[in-house]
């Protein structure tokens, strides 16, 4: 008597699509780049929110981060006013515009190709008169202060450290000076950064201080993100 023959408990791989299955890309030539370029790139080849960010027309992937934290906390509301410090490229200047607000200002040390209806401006936030610029074209304080800004570091730990907290400072001390009652207040900040007096400083002025870590934020990264809502005036 012949035995039927086994059945297959478990079905070989068939090269589905999910991430876990890609082959990892990799540049065909390393010419002329360093180890550190090359390692930089070959991760925006094989991350998904780069692909994903080009398949939806945002000009880069820092737009999947915005995107999470206004679904957590509707910051975005329609018809509100936003200032966008530190915009290059201009990634979080579409979502705020694609959820439907009424007016964004933008301002970064670089040019950013235009977003109308926003403003964006060509200047150094930091220097003195520009807050009031961003004002006078926002026609009125606003209702949320978004900072990406991050400076250009030069790897001396204490130099970089100094630089990150004096951006995160300035935009926070510009937000509590200019939001509207009940306004937020979002900015980069890094695990570690000793951010301590200033959540305490924001607590003060917020109804609530969160630290939030998107998923788009990169998990070898010590990026996080200050969320501060329910501004006192």
């Amino acid at each position: 008597m012949t035995d039927e023959p086994r059945k297959r408990m478990v079905r070989p791989p068939t090269g589905g699509t999910d991430a876990g299955r890609q082959t990892a890309k990799r540049l065909k030539t390393a010419k002329d780049r360093t180890p550190s370029s090359q390692a930089w790139l070959e991760r925006q080849l094989n991350d998904p929110f780069v692909a994903e960010a080009k398949a939806k027309g945002y000009r880069s992937r820092a737009a999947f981060k915005l995107t999470e934290i206004d679904d957590r906390f509707h910051l975005l509301k329609r018809g509100a006013r936003v200032i966008d410090l530190g915009c290059a490229p201009g990634g979080w200047v579409q979502v705020a515009l694609q959820r439907g607000v009424g007016a964004v200002v933008g301002v970064d040390l670089l040019a950013v190709d235009p977003l109308p209806p926003a403003q964006l401006i060509q200047a150094d936030f930091t220097e003195p008169g520009c807050g009031e610029r961003l004002i006078a074209l926002l026609g009125g304080p606003p209702d949320v202060v978004l900072s990406d800004m991050a400076p250009n570091t030069i790897g001396h730990r204490q130099t970089d450290h100094l630089r990150i907290m004096g951006l995160i400072e300035a935009a926070a001390e510009f937000a509590i000076e200019v939001l509207k009652p009940g306004g937020a207040f979002v900015a980069k900040a890094f695990q570690g950064g000793e951010t301590g007096a200033l959540i305490g400083e924001l607590k003060r002025h917020f109804a609530e201080v969160k630290n939030v870590k998107p998923k788009a934020s990169r998990a070898d990264s010590s990026e996080l993100y200050i969320v501060a809502t329910g501004f006192k005036g």
